[in-house]
């Protein structure tokens, strides 16, 4: 760009950034100094790549999606929390948001996760470990009593059975009175990544593909703030991938359901403001920033270019961020704590709209209060006292940061185009990266390279090619074992009787009746949320939802590799 188009750009920044609302706050350094909220290009003079870097709040959003930056308002404090039963959970989550947390995260337990009941077969010893059991929704109920739901942001982290657990959600908000077009917030629902890395699916991925369509197609008719999907690269990441792959997958990933929302006919410019991603922000500093900035660079323009988004919404990449727990070592553990803060801070100057900060215990077990205090301090440390807040991507700029950013960009680039090879000659009905995608999944593609790149990190570790601190160097210690959360086997027992009690005092035809009109609806192009919905107020449970689709659509079985 020559000098005058560089001197627009700034003009059209200053108008926006002049007529938006900016947070009451001191935004000049410790010393007192005054910064700008936007640095670029001397005035005068030339550069020739600046289209690609541009202005914050400008297409194609390499510098962030508002004209403020974290004037306007900082990042939602979001943190993941889940464990025992509900009411447990419910504790945890009011003690989150009144230590200063902006918005809830819920971590369900494996059974819950796999669209079990806790009183399963295959649920024993399971209940409650990983996060908090929920079998209906009168678990939802306890797990959100005394929060307001219309006003509080709530993220779901589960794919498999996510639309009965959303339906559940919906149900307990509609008991308590609640708008249910003010809600807002999350729902994970990406079962490609669940194929691709976390494998925790149910279906084969057309029945999912479905349900996934219907909850896209009733969100935007009756939920225009809630997000039915968070297209996530963070499982992808913990399973060994690189900085390129997380961000190619995922974005892929994303494109895939852009081609399953237009494949049932939904404006693009509605929908695709639905679409909110889920990133790991993992340990290297200055990669991690690139992968994010690259990231709504390029969903800015595939949105434009490859799908017709013509709204600025459309185009916008919303992403949360979690600090990446594969890094958190079980050695030196109060390490972790160092960690997180770099991860966190790589995010915020990325640009993300929500983050989490991982408990220095979570690599041994649940986070402890403390350790979920000190998470939670971090990011408000960041937020208060760093400063970060005060600039719009201050790395903007940096010979660094582009190149990277350039580099990562033109990686993903030559990964779509190999995904959309694998398609064929004949894409599937809903759209090329769809047919990719899927064929990658039935060919082992992914989860092939995934195990490519994390071999290759494992052997340079070994060989001390790559450091981490009390691990392979720096491993004398004078620290103590640290306190543990412990799920008492007696959270299963009680959550098991209360399972009981329940099932004992519902309506027994009510509940048959619900679940086999939703398998008749399942049998048509119905959508299938409303009978859903139908059967969650008669108190079925998830498993029971869940089994009757299994046994209309059976289960996926991954096939053996070597």
């Amino acid at each position: 760009m020559n000098a005058d188009e560089i001197a627009a750009g700034r003009t059209r920044w200053q108008d926006r950034y002049d007529a938006a609302r900016k947070r009451d706050a001191d935004f000049t350094t410790l010393s007192g100094m005054t910064v700008a909220p936007v640095y670029g290009p001397p005035e005068g003079t030339d550069h020739p790549d600046f289209e690609r870097i541009g202005w914050p709040g400008e297409f194609p959003y390499t510098r962030g999606l508002y004209p403020t930056g974290y004037r306007g308002r900082p990042w939602t404090i979001r943190q993941f929390a889940g464990f025992g039963n509900a009411r447990q959970t419910n504790e945890r989550y009011k003690m989150i948001l009144g230590a200063g947390g902006g918005g809830l995260s819920v971590a369900f337990d494996m059974p819950t996760l796999m669209g079990r009941d806790s009183d399963d077969p295959q649920s024993l010893g399971e209940v409650g470990h990983c996060g908090v059991a929920v079998d209906s929704a009168a678990d939802m109920e306890v797990l959100f009593d005394g929060i307001d739901l219309a006003g509080v942001t709530t993220s779901m982290t589960i794919s498999g059975p996510a639309v009965p657990v959303f339906c559940m959600y919906l149900i307990a908000a509609e008991r308590r009175g609640a708008d249910l077009s003010r809600l807002d917030g999350t729902l994970q629902t990406d079962i490609f990544k669940e194929y691709i890395a976390q494998k925790e699916w149910l279906f084969d991925p057309e029945p999912h593909l479905r349900l996934i369509g219907d909850l896209m197609e009733y969100c935007a008719r009756e939920l225009p703030r809630y997000k039915p999907l968070s297209v996530s690269g963070y499982h992808i990441r913990e399973a060994g991938s690189t900085a390129a792959q997380e961000l190619a997958y995922t974005l892929a990933d994303g494109f895939g359901y852009v081609e399953l929302g237009l494949s049932r006919g939904l404006d693009v410019n509605v929908f695709a403001p639905g679409l909110s991603f889920f990133f790991d922000s993992h340990v290297d500093f200055f990669e991690e920033i690139a992968k994010f900035r690259a990231a709504r660079r390029i969903w800015a323009r595939w949105l434009r270019d490859v799908y017709g988004a013509t709204s600025e919404k459309a185009q916008w990449l919303r992403f949360h961020t979690q600090t990446a727990g594969v890094s958190l070592t079980a050695q030196q553990p109060v390490n972790n704590v160092v960690r997180t803060a770099v991860e966190a801070l790589a995010a915020v100057l990325g640009g993300t709209n929500s983050l989490h900060t991982n408990a220095l215990d979570e690599t041994l077990a649940l986070p402890t209060d403390e350790s979920a205090e000190i998470a939670l301090r971090t990011q408000q440390v960041l937020m208060e006292e760093t400063g970060v807040t005060n600039v719009a991507d201050p790395l903007g700029g940096s010979w660094y940061v582009e190149a990277l950013t350039d580099k990562i960009e033109a990686e993903a680039e030559e990964i779509f185009a190999r995904i959309r090879q694998l398609g064929g000659e004949g894409p599937h009905e809903i759209g090329p990266m769809t047919s990719g995608i899927l064929r990658g999944i039935e060919d082992g593609w992914f989860t092939g390279h995934i195990a490519e790149a994390a071999f290759a990190y494992q052997r340079s570790l070994e060989k001390g090619e790559k450091k981490i601190v009390g691990v392979n160097c720096h491993t004398r210690t004078v620290a103590k074992d640290l306190e543990i959360l412990r799920i008492s086997h007696e959270v299963e027992l009680e959550q098991r009787r209360t399972l009981t009690e329940r099932k004992a005092t519902r309506d027994d035809a009510a509940v048959n009746t619900a679940l086999e009109q939703m398998v008749a609806v399942s049998r048509t192009t119905g959508n299938m949320i409303p009978v859903m919905l139908d059967a969650v107020r008669a108190e079925a449970t998830l498993g029971e939802i869940c089994d009757a689709l299994r046994r209309e659509w059976g289960v996926y079985r991954e096939p053996a590799r070597f």
